[in-house]
């Protein structure tokens, strides 16, 4: 597509009609639209109803001379970008400074040199006209930037709204499922006391395991997205960690017993402080605590430990179990150093869970197998 050319303007002032022919002359062109004027005055009115693109002002002028005029021009919002070149037969350095002091951008002596006035003409067009494809450029951007940014706070929004109708959906399902799961659990407790059929009563105990593993289910479901939502901030209070961790048995206990599993809580001397939301720790701690019973046969130990090194305080949860095969190992790794949530088969939301609740403490997981066999899950905060 040809590039369509733009018609330059120019104001010649000058009080000789002599000299603006001769210039008048020098510069017409196909492409250019040339006004004229005979006074300082004149080219004042003239440039309030006009856009030029460049003006030659003469500095010797009677009533006013161009240095006043390039002044006033200069003062003015509309006229203060358009160059100005000096028509002068001066030559003196104090008045070629004062002509540059006004904001005149360049000057031509005369007589007039063609080709001169030609190159200083030309030079003043095309440096105008880069300026305003700049300043058209720059518009346009920041236009762009403005929009932008408006449709970004836009599906901001949105997005914030539907993370809310989300978590608001996931709290009334949750509430839903507990209700009657809590219900069935207490009937399957009542009826047990009640049945002596050994058949029956594991059909009862399968029954209340599933129902507390869906009450399970939807709460940690809830936790996830309660943290996601609230962009993981969470309040830090000094917490007692062997407190915590006698919490955490507590919880545990009918599981433990179940199966005559020994916890032993070591918590070390220069860390018994744990700074942090003590619900969501000991949330983190029943969950790794939960899937150790699971995975330990009956009579198997778990230690909940406490640790600091290198200004690094660590939290441990480790059993004498298997341990973790190197393929699992390597997947839990990774997931939990990403930064985004999925779910790991084999511990279902549980992890996701815990990656959030430690993440909201700036905090990290680290997974290994401890040397002497067994799984160890170790929660590092900065203290």
């Amino acid at each position: 597509m040809e590039k369509k050319t733009m018609m330059e303007r120019l104001l010649i002032v000058d009080d000789l009609p002599k000299n603006i022919q001769v210039l008048g002359k020098l510069l017409s062109g196909p492409n250019r639209q040339i006004a004229y004027a005979l006074s300082g005055k004149e080219a004042l009115r003239l440039t309030s109803e006009n856009t030029f693109d460049l003006i030659l002002l003469d500095i010797m002028m009677p009533e006013m001379d161009g240095f006043e005029v390039c002044t006033k021009l200069k003062k003015e919002k509309i006229t203060a970008d358009i160059p100005i070149i000096f028509l002068t037969a001066k030559t003196e350095s104090e008045e070629i400074v004062r002509g540059f002091e006004c904001g005149a951008n360049d000057y031509i002596t005369k007589p007039f040199n063609a080709s001169e006035l030609q190159a200083r003409v030309t030079t003043q067009l095309e440096l105008i006209r880069n300026k305003r494809q700049l300043q058209e450029l720059n518009q346009n951007l920041e236009e762009k930037v403005t929009q932008r940014t408006l449709e970004l706070r836009q599906a901001n929004k949105q997005l914030a709204q539907l993370e809310k109708a989300k978590s608001d959906f996931l709290t009334i399902i949750s509430h839903e499922l507990r209700t009657p799961l809590n219900g069935i659990i207490g009937i399957t407790s009542l009826l047990k006391q009640s049945i002596d059929d050994v058949e029956q009563k594991e059909y009862l105990d399968y029954l209340n395991n599933s129902s507390e593993r869906l009450v399970r289910f939807a709460e940690t479901a809830l936790l996830i997205t309660s943290l996601q939502f609230n962009n993981q901030q969470v309040e830090l209070f000094d917490i007692d960690i062997e407190n915590l961790f006698e919490m955490v048995v507590y919880e545990l206990q009918a599981a433990l017993d179940e199966k005559e599993i020994k916890v032993e809580i070591e918590v070390g001397k220069d860390a018994r402080i744990v700074k942090g939301d003590s619900d969501l720790l000991q949330k983190s701690f029943c969950i790794l605590a939960e899937n150790a019973i699971s995975h330990l046969p009956t009579g198997g130990r778990i230690w909940l430990s406490s640790s600091l090194t290198d200004g690094s305080l660590s939290l441990e949860v480790r059993d004498d179990g298997k341990g973790f095969s190197d393929e699992v190992l390597n997947r839990l790794q990774n997931f939990v150093t990403q930064d985004h949530i999925t779910i790991e088969h084999g511990f279902g939301l549980s992890l996701a869970a815990v990656k959030l609740i430690i993440r909201a403490h700036n905090g990290r997981v680290i997974l290994k197998n401890d040397d002497k066999g067994g799984a160890v899950v170790q929660l590092h905060f900065n203290c």
